[in-house]
């Protein structure tokens, strides 16, 4: 039979000189709370010069090992363990060599310094700065890898990938025709509304038809597909690039011996150069159209009246300011859409964030490059 568990126990001998602390029984978790009751009670009543005696000692487990530290202290345990005259087992000298040695390694960690608001947000405002600077040069990097695969590519057409660049024309370019011309009649509906309320108060509602050609054909036509095709197509390259590098699907190309920026990239930036363009095309003729609806129904202005004062007050080089611009944007479009896919990394959390990431630089670059080239040709009397 298994003997009946002894509660431990430990006695001060004070009749002694030097006094002797007895330390008996069992120290499992099953007697905690009563020997660290216990323990409370003598902890202060001893001294260095206090003998120490173990022999008694019966079962120990952890956290009796813990409280006879917290007894007699992790130097002191450790030498009494160790002396000649104990006769503990050797699974119990291992046991209090082992709690020994975790509690003598222990360092308690020091308080980080408490940082001030100014500070924090500083330090942010500094990554998020070397962060964009970071990503600049990764986009400059891979717009040269992509004109570098252009280039070589250029005098070789039996390398050209004509099947996959006139499926990505289609999905990029006719599927987002019907989405285009109706937001950009829209827009151009607003923008004819605002235009005949303002100019009405000085006698000028005829040059609403000018307010609606002007803004469309050197701005809104361009950009507002611009935006819509960072929001739709970039996201859509990211994810069809990013699904496959996650599936090790890009690692199978090279593996091949084929390049995924001949095989991948080159046909999708091609598409974009070729249905963004044509988008651009499309969303003038919407807009200017949705702006002569509402000339016609609000104003009284004729179509025939519409294209006559188009055709006299505005010159064909606000229509090539908008076209210029479209290619610039169709590139930069793809290469954003394109290089957030090859970032992604093995889990679909990461497909998700480069998705959303590539939309936000995309039209962040749409953007600041569509203000530079306003300024510029501003400048330029263009």
């Amino acid at each position: 039979m298994t003997p009946a568990p002894h509660t431990g126990s430990a006695r001060l001998d004070t009749s002694r000189s030097p006094a002797q602390l007895w330390v008996s029984g069992d120290w499992t978790l099953a007697h905690y709370a009563q020997l660290k009751r216990l323990s409370d009670s003598l902890r202060g009543q001893y001294d260095e010069h206090t003998r120490i005696d173990l022999n008694g000692l019966g079962a120990l487990d952890t956290a009796g090992a813990s409280l006879l530290v917290e007894l007699l202290g992790s130097e002191r345990l450790g030498k009494t363990a160790e002396h000649p005259d104990c006769s503990l087992p050797a699974a119990e000298r291992a046991l209090l060599q082992t709690v020994y040695r975790s509690l003598t390694d222990f360092c308690v960690p020091e308080k980080e310094p408490d940082v001030s608001v100014v500070t924090q947000l500083l330090t942010r405002i500094g990554l998020t700065v070397e962060k964009v600077w970071q990503d600049l040069l990764q986009l400059l990097g891979f717009v040269g890898l992509i004109l570098q695969t252009l280039a070589c590519n250029l005098l070789r057409p039996w390398r050209w990938r004509m099947t996959p660049m006139v499926v990505h024309i289609e999905q990029t370019g006719l599927d987002a025709a019907p989405i285009v011309a109706l937001l950009t009649f829209l827009v151009g509906a607003v923008v004819a509304f605002l235009g005949a309320t303002v100019l009405a108060d000085f006698g000028a509602s005829i040059f609403t038809v000018d307010l609606v050609a002007f803004s469309f054909l050197r701005e809104f036509g361009v950009l507002l597909t611009a935006i819509l095709m960072a929001g739709r197509t970039a996201s859509a390259f990211t994810a069809q690039i990013g699904s496959m590098k996650a599936n090790e699907e890009i690692d199978a190309i090279r593996t091949l011996g084929l390049d995924p920026v001949e095989l991948l990239v080159v046909p999708r930036v091609l598409a974009l150069l070729v249905a963004l363009p044509m988008l651009t095309f499309l969303a003038m003729l919407s807009g200017i159209i949705g702006g002569g609806v509402v000339c016609a129904l609000a104003l009284g202005i004729s179509p025939a009246m519409f294209l006559t004062l188009l055709q006299s007050d505005i010159g064909v080089q606000h229509f090539l300011v908008g076209m210029a611009k479209a290619p610039v944007f169709a590139f930069l479009i793809a290469a954003v859409g394109c290089l957030e896919g090859f970032k992604v990394s093995g889990s679909a959390e990461s497909v998700g964030a480069h998705t959303t990431s590539s939309v936000v630089q995309s039209i962040f670059v749409v953007i600041v490059l569509d203000a530079m080239a306003a300024l510029f040709f501003m400048e330029m009397n263009w």
